[in-house]
């Protein structure tokens, strides 16, 4: 269903304004590649880079005259409540990220120096690892709760909308970086086994692997570590620029 942005006025025909259709453009393209992408970290950045267009041309909508008349109060609130829920999720998403990239960093200068503990430098990271994991669970648990209880008013419809894209961006960004839920239930003795320590790696995405590697601690390849790293960076990278048009685009609301 095409997402409208009509409005009732005497000085504005109640149709769908040009702004608001190129929203709903931007909307659908979302949608279908929510559905068709792959878990992978190309596709995530490129909906991170989707969203940001997104969030830029909500902006522009904002600062139309027409939508200052249109939105109640009480609306412009919502949206407020809005915008900074999804800004404490990118900020949430870059702390793991931050928080993995250190870690990777120091578990590659004891590699290379051949000194420290190692095992000790891993087992804190897959423990690090576990409580991110959780920590994204709630934080997507609460969020959706809080999103059921919005008012879907048609003035709000386009705004709802695309605030709903966000959160199902970030709920895969988060399960992709918690890592494959099959591969996870592997024991160690299984991943020992090269036929399924062979399935369980074609089904991994770069922070799985590396987990795989770690909790097998005979397996490390600084290939995979040095790969997982070049991934957080252009996840940060896309994060921290829809960050950047969050932020503008909650000025906007707060300018209301």
């Amino acid at each position: 269903m095409a997402v409208s942005y009509h409005v009732r006025s005497n000085s504005f025909p109640s149709r769908q304004h040009p702004q608001a259709a190129h929203v709903d453009e931007q909307l659908n393209r979302l949608r279908s590649s929510e559905a068709a992408s792959s878990s992978s970290s190309s596709s995530i950045c490129q909906r991170l880079s989707s969203l940001q267009d997104l969030h830029d041309s909500l902006d522009k909508m904002l600062r139309l005259p027409i939508t200052h008349t249109t939105l109640s109060q009480q609306q412009i609130e919502k949206l407020l409540d809005g915008s900074i829920k999804i800004l404490d999720l990118c900020n949430i998403a870059k702390n793991g990220l931050s928080q993995m990239k250190e870690s990777l960093k120091e578990i590659q200068s004891i590699v290379r120096r051949k000194r420290g503990d190692l095992s000790a430098e891993v087992k804190k990271y897959l423990a690090s690892r576990k409580l991110l994991k959780k920590s994204f669970q709630i934080v997507l648990k609460n969020f959706k709760a809080c999103q059921n209880k919005n008012n879907n008013a048609e003035s709000l419809a386009v705004f709802g909308e695309a605030e709903t894209v966000t959160v199902a961006l970030f709920e895969s960004l988060f399960s992709f970086m918690s890592g494959s839920k099959a591969c996870g239930k592997w024991s160690l003795v299984s991943m020992m086994m090269s036929q399924n320590k062979v399935t369980c790696e074609d089904e991994a995405n770069e922070f799985t692997r590396v987990d795989l590697e770690f909790q097998s601690e005979k397996s490390l390849k600084v290939e995979d570590v040095q790969i997982l790293e070049s991934c957080i960076q252009d996840l940060e990278d896309g994060i921290e620029s829809l960050s950047k048009s969050l932020i503008k685009y909650r000025v906007s609301i707060l300018n209301m």
